[in-house]
């Protein structure tokens, strides 16, 4: 089965791609790391867009496609997928249909793990790091066991700057203006699968099977 999977910043996105790959024996093709697969590899579109990366540019979508056609036309593929972080607007699902329809590929399913944006808030407000060995906490969700410290090296905690509520809110509202786009494209393809992520973690993966069966 070839899936997709969104869904905004706290939503727990990446522990149900965990869950999905797992569970169905398929490949997880995340954008992060196939560039860096195929920067490390030397591929001709890893080449490209190491170029632009080390400029500080974002890499353009061409190149970013052209890498994704290549990962889709490796063996482990050929079982099944879920691509994660790519596409990010309708113009990027386009040029994604175009390229799975080139080579006789069938996206069977668009996951979108959705959870209230007051909800999302409190959730990524709450992170906090150690300053030590980079631990991620939560204050409500994975607290430490003693307030302020890390676990594992007892060194001091600290709230990243983009995690206050200003920076989050920012990054909530660019997100839910790039995905409604998206959410109507795959709607009217009828492959779309809202999930209610405001669950249990294993309630969410169990909701998220039942949809793509």
């Amino acid at each position: 089965m070839n899936l997709l999977i969104m869904g905004p910043p706290g939503a727990g996105k990446g522990t149900q791609a965990e869950g999905i790959v797992k569970e169905m024996a398929i490949s997880h093709i995340s954008t992060g790391d196939m560039f860096r697969a195929a920067i490390a590899s030397g591929t001709e579109m890893g080449m490209k867009a190491k170029e632009y990366m080390d400029k500080g540019a974002l890499v353009p979508d061409e190149v970013v496609i052209g890498m994704v056609k290549d990962r889709l036309q490796q063996d482990d593929c050929k079982k099944g997928f879920l691509l994660d972080g790519f596409p990010r607007t309708v113009e990027q699902a386009a040029a994604l249909d175009e390229t799975l329809n080139s080579l006789a590929i069938k996206l069977d399913g668009v996951i979108n793990v959705d959870v209230p944006l007051d909800k999302l808030m409190a959730r990524l407000t709450g992170r906090r790091v150690c300053k030590g060995c980079g631990a991620s906490y939560h204050v409500i969700f994975n607290p430490p066991a003693e307030e302020g410290k890390c676990n594992g090296c007892a060194d001091e905690l600290y709230q990243r700057d983009d995690d206050n509520e200003t920076s989050v809110g920012t990054r909530l509202n660019a997100y839910m203006e790039k995905t409604q786009p998206l959410i109507d494209y795959y709607s009217k393809k009828g492959i779309f699968k809202p999930i209610n992520g405001d669950q249990d973690i294993d309630k969410v993966l169990e909701d998220i099977m039942a949809a793509v069966k």
